[in-house]
Parts: C-alpha cells; sequence; structure tokens
C-alpha cells in the first residue's frame, strides 16, 4: 500500500511530543512489512536543508509558521506543505492525519477528504469539547464535516470516543487503537552502589506538575542521600518556575533539568535512568509512560492518567492520586526497595511486549485501512 502519514511537527527537540512518537512507529512497523510510507509534517530544529529520512522513516518536511500568537500548536500552519498534500494526496491509497485542532494538520486531512482517498484520523486526546474562543467556528466550518467524513477515527479510551462523537454532532466511525511501542532489547538489572537516577521525562508545562517532581525531590533528597532526580525536556511555560523550585531545593546537581532533546536523547535518558515519574493529570495515553516500561523503568503516575489501570492490573510501578503527599509516598516505597523496583521494571518491560507491541498495532492499522 501507499501510505501517508500526517503529523503537526517533527522537531529535534520531540516538542511534540507523543503524537510525533506514535507516528515514527507506527510508519517503521508499516515499512518494515513491505509497505510505501511517508510522513509528513513541519520540522524544526533539525538543520538546512530539513531531512528526507529520520529515525528509520522516509520524511517529506516542511518549514513551520505560526499564525496566531499565543495559540502554541494550534496557530501552526504551512502554506508549502498544505499545497504538497493537495498534489500528492490523490495518489496515495490511504492518509493517516493525526489531528488536532490546528490550522495544518485539519486542513490537510480535509484536503485527502476532498481528493478521494481514503482517510483515517487519530486525535490522541487533542479533538475534545473547548471553550475556547476559537473553537467553536474552527469546529463549525471544518472539524465536525471532517470528523464525519473520515473512513475510520482511532481513539485510546472511552473518554476520548465520548468526546469525538460530541465535537463530531454526527455519526463518525470510532475504532479503539492503542499506541504500540518497541519493546527495549533487554531486561534492567539493579544497581549495586545504591544510587538510583530518577526521572522526568516530559514538556515543562502545568499539567505534566513538572513542579510536583522537584518538590517530591526535595522533600525526599535527604532520606535518600543516593539518589538522584532529572528533569527533561522542552519548556512549555514552566520552566522559570521549575527553575526557581530547583535553585530553592539547594540540592545542587542532584536535582537539575537538562533540557530538551530528541528522540535519542530521551531513550538515552531512559537507559540510564532507573525509575521514571510522570506526576500529570487528566494524560489520555502518555507515549512517555510506554517507553518508560519498554526499557525496564518502573512508573509512577497519577490515577487519572489513561494508563492507570494497565499499570496497577500489571505491577508495573505505582498508581498514586493526584496528592503531594501520594506521590512522594510511592516514590519513597521505590526508592527504599532496590528488589521492588526490579520486579516491577521486568513487569513493566513484559507488559509491553506482550500488550503493546507494534506487530499487533500494524495488523490493526491494516485492517482498518483496508476493510
Amino acid at each position: 500500500m501507499r501510505i501517508l502519514q500526517i503529523v503537526a511537527l517533527v522537531s529535534g527537540t520531540n516538542a511534540y511530543g507523543g503524537p510525533t512518537t506514535v507516528a515514527f512507529n507506527q510508519c517503521r512497523a508499516l515499512a518494515d512489512a513491505g509497505h510505501d510510507v511517508v510522513l509528513a509534517a513541519t520540522g524544526s530544529e533539525l538543520g538546512t536543508p530539513l531531512p528526507t529520512e529520520r529515525d528509520g522513516v522516509r520524511t517529506a518536511l516542511f518549514p513551520p509558521h505560526f499564525v496566531l500568537p499565543g495559540a502554541g500548536f494550534a496557530g501552526l500552519t504551512s502554506p508549502a506543505m498544505l499545497s504538497w498534500v493537495r498534489r500528492v494526496a490523490p495518489s496515495a491509497d490511504v492518509v493517516h492525519v493525526h489531528m488536532a485542532r490546528d490550522l495544518l494538520t485539519l486542513p490537510a486531512a480535509w484536503l485527502a477528504q476532498r481528493a478521494g482517498t481514503r482517510t483515517v484520523l487519530q486525535t490522541h486526546g487533542m479533538i475534545d469539547p473547548s471553550e475556547n474562543p476559537l473553537a467553536g467556528p474552527l469546529d463549525a466550518a471544518l472539524t465536525r464535516r471532517v470528523l464525519r467524513d473520515a473512513h475510520r477515527i482511532f481513539h485510546l479510551t472511552p473518554r476520548e470516543q465520548r468526546e469525538v462523537a460530541q465535537v463530531a454532532r454526527g455519526p463518525v466511525n470510532l475504532m479503539e487503537l492503542h499506541n504500540g511501542m518497541p519493546v527495549g532489547a533487554r531486561s534492567r538489572t539493579a544497581r549495586t552502589d545504591g544510587t538510583c537516577r530518577v526521572l522526568f521525562l516530559a514538556r515543562l508545562q502545568e499539567r505534566k506538575r513538572p513542579l510536583a517532581f522537584v518538590a517530591a525531590a526535595r522533600s525526599l533528597a535527604q532520606r535518600f542521600p543516593h539518589a538522584t532526580f532529572t528533569l527533561v525536556g522542552p519548556d512549555e511555560g514552566q520552566r522559570d518556575a521549575v527553575r526557581r523550585a530547583i535553585t530553592d531545593a539547594e540540592l545542587g546537581d542532584r536535582l537539575t533539568w537538562a533540557g530538551p532533546v530528541d528522540s535519542a536523547g530521551a531513550a538515552q535518558w531512559m537507559r540510564d535512568s532507573d525509575l521514571y515519574v510522570l506526576p500529570s493529570v487528566d494524560e489520555p495515553y502518555p507515549m512517555s509512560v510506554l517507553e518508560a516500561m519498554s526499557s525496564g523503568l518502573p512508573v509512577v503516575i497519577t490515577d487519572t492518567c489513561g494508563l492507570a489501570d494497565t499499570v496497577q492490573r500489571t505491577g508495573s510501578g505505582a498508581v498514586v492520586d493526584d496528592s503531594q503527599p501520594d506521590l512522594e509516598r510511592a516514590l519513597a516505597e521505590l526508592l527504599s526497595d532496590p528488589d521492588l523496583r526490579e520486579r516491577t521494571g521486568r513487569a513493566a518491560r513484559d507488559t509491553i511486549a506482550r500488550e503493546y507491541g507494534m506487530d499487533a498495532v500494524r495488523e490493526r492499522l491494516l485492517r482498518a485501512y483496508q476493510d
């Protein structure tokens, strides 16, 4: 099959996060099965000229333009990319759009549908009822039409299924699809020197709660003198507050923000760490948690995370409420017990291999593309 996948942004710092990781994983799996796959996106922090291949995937990358000040990725567009999609979409067998309520992926999906090409959408929790004053006019003009005309819409959770249907205000063809993840090459073994490297790898935005991670590090550092705490990821509004909190903690190099990294750098941080923490609330389906589990890391997440049931059921880490004491209690339990970290990390890796492998995701994609 000739498959065109579309995502908003590919950047050297993985600024767009989960949807981009999902797109690359899917494209690699489909290409490995012999399909002709191209991933189209805007590209930034990748050098000049923009690459035509990245992380084993053929790419068509275009300059990004942010046309709505203060709107973040919702204001992202690319006239060059949309013109290219208009030309190329008719020759594809299927166009798979990782779609947000924005000025790029939404019109790209509409162009593919207008070309008569089978179009599937994956919304990653980004299409939901919104009180943003810009959402109403955009939904009326384009979002609802694109949702209703899609051949399939992939959703992650029952909540996302309900929200997409609510936005569409009409019949939509919804289908559950888990985010897959290649399993890490080997199981981990606990360190013998007593150290434990605790990692937060996510965007520094309010919903991810990086300040809760910093506060936990400050609270637990004296009790666990061999633990280090590192935040990794690009700023999305919380950088200055995080820097102040780190300075106030006075823990030196035991508590640091390493800044943004690309996908290879993120994978290296996962390999070099012992425990992954994401205290975010209402997180639909965080790819960073799956990446950590794939690397054999035990994970600590909140009970509003879309992966909470999986982590709890499989013993892959700890699930906490959104309070600071519960987060610190779970961290203390894992920090004090290397054997527990090893067991839960091994369970996490086994869970990815058993339930989130890319072979199953690829077969489900192909069935949806061809039905």
